[in-house]
């Protein structure tokens, strides 16, 4: 009996062990078909853009086994919907509604999906058992729907990175009491955080970072938000000072970064035990780093960057012994560094750079940091870097910026580091011989900086590095220029005293070289012809060195080539035809050479050109008219030349002169210079563009070169009238056309442009008058006039009064003030009352002035006619008087012939 209820039971077992694995084995194998439909009609609504098309995968009945689709084990239903179509958005078109047949979906993520503007479709809203839902990146716009609401069972809810039209964040959220994860990042959202969130009890996760919020009372309703453990409001409008933050006490992550708070760091941020990561970044926070902050037993990451605290850095810092990244860079902090930093043994990354800190830096600083990987102390000049000469670190780094302190002689303890990717001393007060050991360097070395020192010696052979930016300009070195690593991408030697030919870069092929910075040296011979094996060279600086023969015509093989700087050499023969098939050039500076022949015709082709300067070479003939197809053309200057005959009159075609493309030129100089080079930052730049007239003066230019409108023709042999199309360009800064022989009369419009700053039409011939306009322009600070046949008043205005005599001097017609007075002004009777400039005491003085003016006017009538009239009344007083004067006559005449007569 018993052994046969024994073989019952194990009957029952086997039988519900196989029933369980012919379930399970089948459920994972076989779908609803119901759901199988809903999903195939969803898919017809998308457009699959995937290289290998994930869309395609969705073809067998099984569609528990397609991409992205999760099924039950034990029912078979669908329970998870995880279609992605990432940064690209891969997958487009629309969202159907036949998903709501998938009862037993869960979880719902379609993010980076283009859904093409929509509204977020309310039938989301009546999948209620949803439990995570992500919609982020979707292209969705409008209003967050409020039907989402309705689901009440959400664990997580991401919305980021759509476009809800700047409406404040729904107050229905605060309804879905399950939620743990809320990500609203990104999503143009205004005003204040509803304190209805107040009633997610169950949040764990707050992101509502990449908005435009602008109030925090959320954290200010007296809720206590126990389960909150990551708070990121980053990249809000959030301002006023930072609220206390008790009511988070389980705080792992907070983020406040890119808003606008202000006051000090509260110190009740000091008091969040469990606080793993603080970010407080650009912010205008003041106040010192609170002492209290060593309580931070937990902090990994302290990111205080990019604020205007004060004072120094606590030593409490040294108790934080988890920390691993520390930024205090960009702000005001003083005093010195404390030794105390040395304890944080798991300390990889220190930035204290851009502050005001003092004193010196030694071994005590770094004793237990053998796991720093990076350090950067620049741009602290009172800063010291004392180190023993045979040092060694604990660390092994891989990336030093110690640009703007002040390092001494080369630290030797660099060429400890055998895994170094970034070396950056620039201006780093370095005065000594470059070490032998520098070609030495870790081979993984790719970014070399020591510009802006007094490093001496010839540059070592470093073709064997692996660099692919080097930057030694504005040094002492001297030599040869060494042979270029060959993976190198930009090489900046400028500013030093390099010497001999550069035919030595023709040696190799440099594939990846894109800038190349040899100016201000003491270079000479002919520039080699050998670009071709630079194929992808975009920056070519050869300026102010002293290389002559012609410009090759091999550079014309450089077809991304962006600019060209051949400024201050001996060049002669012509500019090359050949440049003409370098269609993305933007910027040539050939100017200060010995250039001849004509201004080609075809410098009309380079439609993207910005920045021409043909400036002081011996270039003769006409301005051709194509030059005013650059369109985007900012600075052109082709003074000081031989160029005659008539200016054409066409520059109503430079849309960035006229104003209309400011933008755009914007963005095309972003694209020249690129982000790679100007995100380094600009003394990699210190050579200067090249130098232009501005207001009577030489000046070069880099920095501001986007900002610069500027066109000058003077000091040529120009001729006839001003074009009328000048005033059109109301965006130009300045303009020079003196030295010329234009004739004619100053355009009357000349006050449409706006925005000049400098004009100059000095020791020409015009004539007329100066226009009214003229006077218009109130940014004038800079006008030469002279040397012209100008006539009539200047007219009166606050701006050209300000100049003085000098800028309308030799002008023989011109009157009016700064110069003298205009005649027909003088000849003018006064209309002033004098009553008007009497002072208070002297009331009686006008009444006593009438009186005596008529008593005058008595005397003078009385006095003339008394004489008059005795001689027409009695005719002996007539007779007797002529014979006087006669008698006087006769005496004076004798008188004169005798002293004649004794002279001679």
């Amino acid at each position: 009996m018993i052994s046969q209820n024994i073989k019952a039971v194990k009957f029952v077992v086997v039988v519900v062990v196989l029933s369980s694995v012919f379930v399970s084995g089948d459920a994972a194998v076989r779908c609803i078909e119901s759901e199988r439909e809903a999903l195939l009609t969803f898919k017809n609504g998308l457009i699959d853009n995937y290289t290998f098309g994930v869309l395609s995968l969705w073809q067998s009945n099984e569609c528990c086994e397609w991409y992205g689709i999760k099924c039950s084990n034990i029912t078979g239903h669908v329970t998870t919907l995880q279609l992605r179509g990432f940064e690209f958005h891969e997958l487009q078109g629309e969202l159907r509604s036949s998903l709501v047949e998938l009862h037993h979906l869960n979880s719902l993520d379609l993010r980076g999906i283009d859904f093409r503007g929509i509204r977020i479709p309310e039938f989301i809203g009546s999948m209620k058992q949803l439990q995570h839902l992500s919609l982020s990146s979707c292209n969705f716009s409008g209003s967050i729907s409020p039907q989402l609401g309705n689901l009440t069972d959400l664990r997580s809810l991401c919305l980021s990175e759509n476009d809800f039209g700047g409406t404040p964040i729904p107050e229905f959220i605060g309804s879905m009491k399950q939620l743990q994860q809320l990500s609203l990042m990104d999503c143009y959202l205004t005003g204040t955080i509803p304190t209805q969130l107040g009633n997610l009890t169950n949040l764990h996760t707050l992101d509502l970072s990449w908005n435009s919020l602008s109030s925090i009372s959320l954290l200010l309703n007296g809720s206590v938000w126990e389960s909150i453990k990551i708070l990121d409001l980053s990249y809000n409008n959030l301002s006023g000072s930072i609220p206390g933050l008790r009511a988070f006490p389980s705080l792992t992550e907070l983020s406040l970064s890119r808003n606008n708070f202000t006051g000090s760091i509260p110190i009740s941020i000091c008091q969040l035990s469990k606080l793993q990561f603080l970010y407080l970044s650009y912010n205008s926070l003041e106040g010192s780093v609170p002492p209290s902050i060593g309580q931070l037993s937990k902090l990994q990451i302290l990111d205080l960057s990019y604020n205007s605290l004060e004072g120094s850095v606590p030593p409490s810092i040294g108790q934080l012994s988890k920390l691993q990244i520390l930024d205090l860079s960009y702000n005001s902090l003083e005093g010195s560094v404390p030794p105390s930093i040395g304890q944080l043994s798991e300390l990889q990354s220190l930035y204290l750079s851009y502050n005001s800190m003092e004193g010196i830096i030694s071994e005590s600083h770094f004793i237990k940091l053998d796991k720093l990987k990076t350090l950067d102390l620049s741009f602290n000049s009172l800063l010291m870097l004392d180190f023993a000469p045979d040092w060694s670190p604990p660390f092994q780094l891989g990336n030093i910026y110690l640009a703007g302190c002040n390092v001494g002689p080369f630290p030797k303890w660099i060429q400890t580091q055998m895994n170094l990717p970034y070396l950056d001393l620039g201006g780093a007060n370095i005065k000594d011989e470059v070490p032998r050991w520098l070609s030495n360097l870790s081979s993984s070395l790719e970014y070399l900086y020591l510009s802006n020192n007094q490093i001496s010696g010839t540059i070592p052979n470093l073709s064997s590095m692996s660099f692919q930016y080097m930057d030694l300009s504005y040094n002492q070195f001297s030599g040869h220029i060494p042979p270029f690593p060959v993976n190198a991408s930009i090489i900046v030697l400028s500013g030093n005293m390099l010497s001999g030919s550069i035919s030595s870069i023709c040696k190799t092929r440099q594939e990846s070289l894109r800038y190349l910075d040899l100016s201000n040296n003491h270079l000479e011979g002919e520039v080699p012809s050998c670009w071709e094996k630079m194929p992808n060279l975009y920056i070519l600086n050869l300026s102010n060195n002293s290389f002559s023969g012609e410009i090759p015509l091999t550079l014309g093989y450089l077809h991304d080539l962006t600019m060209l700087q051949m400024h201050g050499n001996n060049l002669s023969g012509d500019l090359p035809s050949s440049l003409r098939l370098c269609q993305g050039l933007a910027l040539i500076d050939v100017g200060g050479n010995k250039l001849k022949g004509e201004i080609p015709t075809w410098i009309g082709q380079l439609y993207g050109m910005l920045f021409l300067n043909l400036r002081g070479n011996k270039l003769y003939g006409s301005i051709p008219p194509e030059i005013c197809d650059l369109t985007y053309i900012q600075v052109l200057d082709l003074s000081l030349n031989n160029l005659s005959w008539i200016i054409p009159d066409c520059f109503n075609n430079f849309s960035v002169l006229s104003g209309e493309d400011e933008l755009l030129s914007a963005r095309q100089y972003e694209n020249i210079f690129g982000k790679t080079f100007l995100s380094y930052r600009t003394t990699i730049f210190g050579s200067g563009y090249s130098s232009f007239q501005w207001k009577g003066k030489e000046y070069e230019y880099w920095d501001n070169l986007a900002l610069l409108k500027l066109i000058d023709f003077s000091s040529n042999r120009l001729s006839g009238n001003i074009p009328k199309s000048f005033s059109t360009m109301r965006g130009l800064r300045s303009l020079n056309l003196s030295g010329n022989s234009l004739t004619g009369y100053i355009i009357p419009d000349i006050g449409n442009m706006e925005v000049l700053d400098s004009l100059d039409l000095s020791h020409n011939q015009l004539s007329g008058k100066i226009p009214t306009s003229l006077g218009e322009i109130n940014t004038l600070s800079f006008l030469d006039l002279s040397n012209n046949s100008l006539s009539g008043k200047i007219p009166t205005s606050t701006q050209l009064q300000s100049f003085s005599a000098l800028s309308y001097a030799e002008n023989d017609g011109l009157c009016g003030d700064p110069l003298p007075v205009c005649p027909e002004d003088s000849l003018r009777p006064s209309t002033t009352d004098p009553r008007e400039n009497m002072n208070e005491n002297d009331g009686n003085i006008f009444p006593f002035m009438q009186e005596v003016g008529i008593s005058m006017g008595f005397g003078f009538i009385f006095g003339f006619w008394g004489v008059i009239g005795s001689f027409i009344l009695k005719k002996s007083w007539r007779i007797a008087f002529f014979n006087l004067l006669d008698a006087a006559g006769d005496w004076f005449y004798v008188r004169i012939v005798v002293f004649v007569s004794k002279w001679r």
